[in-house]
């Protein structure tokens, strides 16, 4: 079942497609794959690779999901694949975002019966984090309009770097979002993002579902006033009251020789959050 007809792509002629689920717009030969490594061209049409493929899945407080505000003390469990269409070289899940690990397969039907499952341990639904649950796009559409029939909730964890029409889409099926805001323009660059993408994303969750931010701080890249002061006029402005997890950063993958983020700079960068918005959280502070 890993092999899954794929949406939102468009053929091109000799055997080339042009993938459009994401700002990169993949091009895609015969036997290649896009930037996430999931959504390959096979006989030229796109094909999910990493469909009901589920690498970890684990009953989490709802807390750590980051979600602060969206049913407080409950438990919901969460499910992740392999693969992501960002670099990030400070990634903590990057022997599932950057490498394909061991599987097991879990269909639709039998991951919204996992979820009624745990029910009775106090979960509220499924969570779908850990790597980059979007660009397992028709996997993760699937078992959401199958979870919220069988009456439970879907939460999405996600980088946010997903092109508008499918994100709106796919939004409506969720109720409740934490989404990645990386930093500027200039830093999703380096990870090869699209900051308008996720800011717009942002601003559509928030008109359908219950969302919370999260910007993971790290030393030297993203760690200054005016970085926060932007990020968080731009939250203001969509409104005053979506939570922002400002999150310690500590070495990981390629920047394990990095030193842990000062706990001094993120409570000062929530004093600077704090001017425009009503719950700011420091995070990883430990």
């Amino acid at each position: 079942m890993s092999s899954h007809p794929a949406m939102h792509y468009e053929k091109l002629g000799g055997g080339r497609c042009k993938c459009g689920l994401c700002p990169h717009e993949c091009l895609i030969s015969e036997g290649g794959h896009g930037r996430c490594r999931v959504r390959a061209n096979n006989g030229g049409e796109i094909f999910l690779m990493n469909y009901a493929q589920i690498s970890g899945a684990a009953l989490d407080p709802i807390e750590k999901k980051p979600l602060k505000r969206f049913h407080p003390g409950s438990f919901v469990l969460s499910i992740g694949s392999y693969g992501c269409n960002l670099s990030c070289p400070f990634c903590q899940n990057h022997s599932i975002s950057m490498k394909k690990p061991q599987t097991q397969e879990c269909s639709p039907d039998e991951m919204a019966k996992l979820a009624k499952a745990y029910v009775k341990d106090g979960s509220i639904g499924l969570a779908y984090t850990y790597n980059e649950p979007l660009i397992g796009y028709e996997y993760v559409l699937d078992c959401a309009r199958k979870v919220r029939d069988e009456g439970l909730l879907n939460v999405l964890v996600t980088n946010g770097c997903i092109k508008e029409e499918p994100f709106r889409n796919i939004i409506r099926l969720f109720d409740a979002a934490n989404i990645d805001l990386k930093g500027s323009e200039g830093f999703y660059k380096k990870i090869g993002g699209d900051a308008r993408a996720v800011k717009a994303n942002i601003a559509e969750a928030a008109q359908i579902c219950h969302v919370e931010v999260t910007e993971l701080i790290i030393p030297g890249e993203n760690d200054s006033d005016e970085e926060m002061e932007e990020t968080a006029s731009f939250l203001a402005g969509i409104g005053k009251s979506i939570p922002l997890h400002i999150t310690r950063f500590f070495p990981n993958y390629l920047y394990s020789n990095r030193k842990a983020t000062p706990r001094e700079t993120v409570l000062r960068l929530k004093a600077i959050a704090e001017k425009r918005l009503e719950f700011v959280y420091a995070g990883n502070m430990a």
